[in-house]
């Protein structure tokens, strides 16, 4: 069973009335639904609708088991502690977050119900894979429930250092939730390093690597599974010659610049938007880049649009792009193309073929999935990828034009490099970042956390037999110490 923020469907409204049901695009789906079918599996979710109550119901043979949310709850827990509480908090307080009461009582209130709704449908001895930081207390409050299950918990985006999440009044609380999974996954080591430290200083519990001894006698592991993508579909769908037409009438539309930028992002403040727009804007503005012969194209796609700050985000981006183009713009050619709308997988694919240069610059993130889309869409060993080392993508994608996006002046002196390298030193980079996204997909992914999971609950794990004491040189998931000496991995906002 998987329990996620959503179900893994669309709401599709026809012509007649009737209301049928679309498969979601994205990662996840496609990484579990093969599983999910093999397994007899469920989906437990919210349907995307407020304030309406549906039976469950199966779509293209997946047993897909509503959760109901109130406007109210959507407003409280979804947009107001999932998203304006944790969601700044781990990402580095890139924004500042909101403590409220009344939205942590929310978020109780609804983790319960998705953990309700779970134990009631769950089959005995079942394995329960909860997702993502919307649902961080369903593991224990569903341990208490059944403690029959096996129970996997991962989340797709960091897991702040400990003098960032102390400042949560409930840390402690969600702590718990987390310790009751068998399994706790993150995208990256420091994330797994950072969870355990918390765990031994917050909650006073035995750690030995990667190993927590919980409090109700269990043995947790938590580790690092970084995400990626079908890089095999999505490469198929690429290789179409229908996106091969719709990619050269892309390139004509532009003017057929001889360099083409791309950015594609959710509208979202951690994503290094504005740098990367000022930072092309400038390279014009000083004639370093021709924009006869160059084009950016950036792709924000709408995201929380009730949020403040996600308005406020949307207008200044606005008022940017507006004032660089006709600052530097021509009659028919401003150099900066902005979209912000959704677009399928087939417009995307085409974006990424027709793009030569891809720039993707968070200022933090979990691990970014549109580097590596760039990369599976390259039809040859060509383009160049500028990507933040504040992506956790960039722990693999190290033969990309990785970049501090804080560095406006080395920001855009790497864009120039990705633009004029020769070709056989592209060719060389993008050979090795092929290799690594097609080699580590996302079956990779979902076979390497369900395996480590069937280890645990299968005892096959053991508790190491002695501590090791140091400082966890090693990162990634398989240094953090018994002890409090504080590692690399607690300072810094680059680090898991």
């Amino acid at each position: 069973m998987v329990v996620a923020n959503r179900l893994p469907v669309d709401r599709v409204e026809n012509p007649d009335g009737t209301v049928t049901w679309r498969t979601s695009p994205g990662g996840l789906v496609t990484a579990l639904e093969p599983v999910m079918h093999s397994h007899d599996g469920a989906w437990v979710g919210w349907h995307g609708a407020p304030d309406e109550v549906l039976d469950p119901f199966e779509n293209d043979g997946l047993e897909l088991v509503p959760v109901p949310l109130s406007a109210q709850e959507i407003e409280d827990y979804y947009e107001g502690f999932s998203n304006a509480t944790l969601w700044p908090l781990y990402h580095d307080v890139v924004a500042p977050p909101e403590f409220r009461r009344e939205w942590w009582d929310a978020y109780v209130r609804v983790n319960q119900r998705f953990a309700d709704r779970t134990a009631d449908v769950a089959d005995q001895g079942a394995v329960v894979w909860v997702q993502d930081y919307q649902l961080q207390l369903v593991p224990q409050m569903l341990r208490e429930l059944r403690p029959d299950l096996n129970i996997g918990f991962f989340l797709h985006i960091p897991f702040p250092p400990t003098e960032l999440y102390i400042q949560l009044p409930w840390r402690d609380q969600i702590l718990r939730g987390l310790l009751g999974a068998d399994l706790v996954g993150f995208q990256l080591g420091g994330g797994a390093q950072n969870f355990l430290r918390l765990v031994r200083q917050r909650l006073h519990l035995e750690t030995r690597r990667e190993h927590v001894h919980a409090a109700d006698g269990r043995t947790v592991m938590a580790r690092a599974y970084p995400i990626s993508i079908a890089a095999a579909s999505l490469h198929e769908l690429a290789s179409s010659d229908a996106t091969a037409a719709r990619a050269a009438e892309i390139r004509a539309d532009l003017g057929e610049p001889k360099t083409l930028f791309l950015g594609v992002d959710r509208l979202d403040y951690t994503k290094g938007i504005p740098e990367r727009i000022q930072a092309f804007g400038e390279l014009v503005a000083e004639g370093r880049i021709d924009p006869d012969e160059a084009a950016l194209v950036q792709v924000a796609t709408p995201s929380r649009e009730r949020v403040e700050q996600y308005r406020h985000l949307r207008d200044d981006i606005d008022r940017q792009v507006g004032r660089i183009n006709s600052d530097v713009g021509r009659i028919g050619r401003p150099p900066i193309t902005y979209l912000h709308a959704s677009y399928p997988r087939e417009e995307m694919a085409a974006l990424y073929r027709a793009a030569d240069v891809m720039i993707v610059t968070p200022l933090r993130d979990g691990m970014n999935l549109v580097a590596k889309e760039y990369v599976a869409c390259r039809q040859a060993d060509d383009g160049a990828l500028v990507l933040s080392e504040f992506a956790g993508a960039a722990r693999e994608l190290r033969q990309a034009y990785l970049i501090n996006p804080h560095d406006i002046d080395g920001l855009k002196e790497t864009m120039l490099e990705a633009m004029n390298a020769p070709a056989r030193i592209k060719s060389r980079r993008m050979r090795l970042l092929r290799r690594q996204v097609f080699e580590h997909d996302i079956e990779h992914w979902a076979r390497a956390f369900l395996d480590d999971l069937n280890r645990v609950v299968q005892g096959k794990v053991e508790w190491p037999s002695r501590p090791v004491v140091g400082s966890g040189g090693g990162g990634g998931d398989q240094g953090e110490l018994h002890g409090p000496a504080p590692s690399r991995h607690e300072h810094g906002s680059g680090q898991d």
